[in-house]
């Protein structure tokens, strides 16, 4: 019984997994359909976000059972409790990718990005994506250390989205329709919110390892051994 117990554990945290690594396919397949003008892509990225959402159901489901049926104590039980807001960090990410499909498909034929955007969104996405790997790797193996450099990537994050949004706010009038104007202020936006959503994930890691609420997390963090 107990075996069984274990892995129904180990199954949430391989679901967390899998869910990362659906949204890590949707955000780089919605950056290619935004920059190249993909329109068969940024579909299939609108069509694949119910599932995303499905697994995120499924996996909430679980956890609350066995928090039902186990009534786990101490890292079990702080397993369970990060799980179900992991999960839906995870489900919001999936959702933000999705809404940058949903631009990309709008916008189609005409191109969602100015040219002299490009180089930043391509970055914005590329950092997003290392940020959800790094995240599903403190996942894996509960490293703190590695959460610091998801933490570094908010950072990065931040500054791309205010560098972007300040050349729009400096740019000549006319310079950009009313419609790019919108777009690439939630674009920025979105991409912005998924490095929020990767430290949210290593947060509750953190939680998970040490039984504390953190705000932040450093290489300095003193991780218990299990």
């Amino acid at each position: 019984m107990r075996e069984a117990y274990q892995s129904d554990l180990r199954h949430i945290v391989d679901d967390l997994l899998d869910m990362a690594e659906l949204v890590s396919t949707a955000l780089a397949d919605a950056t290619r359909a935004l920059l190249e003008g993909d329109l068969a892509l940024a579909e299939r990225v609108i069509t694949a976000d119910p599932h995303i959402d499905d697994r995120h159901l499924e996996l909430d489901a679980k956890a609350v059972e066995l928090l039902a049926r186990q009534a786990p104590v101490a890292t079990d039980l702080r397993l369970l409790v990060a799980s179900l807001r992991m999960s839906s960090s995870l489900e919001r990410m999936g959702d933000l990718a999705a809404h940058i499909a949903l631009i990309a498909r709008r916008t189609h034929p005409d191109a969602a990005v100015p040219e002299q955007f490009r180089e930043k969104i391509a970055r914005m996405s590329e950092v997003g994506l290392e940020s959800l790997k790094g995240a599903s790797e403190v996942i894996a193996n509960r490293d703190l250390a590695q959460a610091a450099e998801v933490e570094k990537g908010d950072d990065e994050l931040d500054e791309l989205m205010l560098e972007v949004s300040r050349e729009i706010s400096s740019a000549a009038p006319g310079t950009f329709t009313a419609g790019q104007v919108i777009d690439m202020t939630l674009l920025i936006r979105f991409y912005e919110r998924m490095g929020d959503h990767a430290v949210s994930l290593v947060r509750r890691v953190g939680f998970l390892v040490t039984g504390d609420a953190m705000d932040t997390l450093s290489e300095g963090v003193d991780v218990p051994e299990f």
